[in-house]
């Protein structure tokens, strides 16, 4: 059963998503693109400290009776991250944004259809951390505090406002509608909250395991970072944008970690 306050947790993200893509009916032109590499390098920072305060950090004290081998579910359920994130980037057909070149299996997919599907991807790892912490919340309330989970919504939501707004900004350039590209903005988000009810569901068979799936949640996270993000960031001249906002990220998500868990 899960409760009204863990209900208002994982919708949290959703929320940042929605408010983010509800810039259609506001702005009539993209993001200027230093805009964009700058809310990319922040989300980015947010992405890193989340994986590591609100993820990584709990396993390893989850490990903590392993003694010198408290490591092992941290390593291991990180790698698992890393390799599923991998398979779903090799089988699904997607377009990053200011790219041309999809990756993935060839497909005849609209290119707005696979610009909904790397935002998608990008969000699965994203609903996973949160529905993970808050499962184990409800596990283990000992370890993991409800403001520790509180503080990964917010820190989550925070960076998908500005990534509701980079996906249906283009969308409507691309000749969607206002309506169609908000609808589609926010229809990018909706996997988090998904995600993050089946982990949770799936939290009474976790037990002794909840140290390996919140470093699989971070292995995940980090592995779109680095592969997406970090590259977008950092692409054509002026990069230091991305880099003093993804620092601003980190520092926000940190703070949020320490000052509410």
């Amino acid at each position: 059963m899960i409760s009204p306050e863990v209900w208002k947790g994982i919708l949290i993200p959703f929320a940042g998503t929605s408010l983010g893509a509800g810039c259609v009916y506001f702005m009539k032109e993209q993001l200027h693109r230093n805009v964009q590499r700058g809310l990319t390098g922040f989300a980015a920072g947010v992405m890193v400290a989340a994986s590591i305060w609100s993820l990584l950090i709990p396993a390893l004290e989850e490990s903590a009776g392993l003694g010198n081998f408290a490591f092992v579910p941290a390593v291991v359920g990180f790698w698992a991250g890393i390799l599923f994130l991998l398979l779903l980037d090799v089988v699904i057909p997607h377009l990053h944004m200011n790219t041309d070149e999809p990756e993935g299996p060839r497909s005849h997919l609209a290119r707005t259809t696979m610009m909904l599907l790397a935002v998608t991807l990008h969000n699965i790892p994203e609903g996973m951390a949160v529905g993970m912490i808050y499962a184990g919340f409800l596990t283990d309330p000992g370890s993991i505090s409800l403001g520790s989970a509180i503080a990964l919504s917010l820190g989550i939501a925070i960076q998908n406002f500005p990534e509701g707004a980079i996906i249906s900004l283009p969308l409507k350039a691309a000749g969607m509608g206002s309506h169609k590209a908000f609808v589609g903005g926010v229809l990018s988000g909706i996997v988090e909250p998904i995600a993050a009810v089946g982990t949770i569901l799936a939290s009474g068979v976790i037990g002794h395991l909840l140290p390996y799936f919140l470093s699989f949640a971070a292995g995940a996270m980090l592995y779109v970072v680095v592969e997406e993000m970090i590259p977008e960031m950092s692409e054509g001249e002026h990069s230091n944008i991305g880099v003093l906002t993804f620092a601003l990220g980190f520092t926000v998500m940190m703070t949020l970690d320490v000052a509410l868990g």
